[in-house]
């Protein structure tokens, strides 16, 4: 299978990329990594083990696309307008869904920091305590 710059992701394409997206270690190390080109690397040579012939450039473009219009959907469906929508919005809600959101949260002396809270899972409670600004025990 040939790959260009310009070719456009079949559904099986995407279907692959979403199971392996899907993987618990995989969303894990996505999850607030900036330098994540090692991630993706491995992400295209898994997508070649299923027979996709994508580079980690392709894929970290098809995440982040696939990522905005989820988001975008989501958005709108949050706001009442349901009429907006996209292919494989309930496999990325099932991915998505459990992602950390930042939240801001105001501190006693006025200031505001960024604290993570997570839905239907629970953060590690070492994690939580550096957050919120407290040493651990050493």
């Amino acid at each position: 299978m040939e790959s260009g710059a310009g070719k456009h992701w079949t559904e099986e394409e995407v279907k692959a990329l979403l199971s392996v997206w899907s993987e618990k270690n995989i969303r894990k190390q996505l999850h607030g990594t900036l330098r994540n080109k090692g991630i993706f690397i491995y992400i295209a040579k898994r997508l070649q083990e299923l027979g996709v012939c994508r580079d980690w450039k392709q894929c970290r473009a098809k995440y982040k696309n696939l990522k905005y219009e989820y988001r975008t959907v989501k958005y709108a469906h949050n706001s009442g307008d349901v009429t907006k929508t996209m292919k494989f919005f309930h496999d990325l809600d099932a991915i998505l869904r459990y992602e950390p959101v930042t939240q801001l949260a105001a501190e006693e002396n006025g200031r505001c920091s960024a604290t993570e809270t997570q839905l239907n899972t629970s953060p590690t409670t070492e994690r939580t305590q550096v957050l919120a600004g407290v040493k651990a025990p050493a």
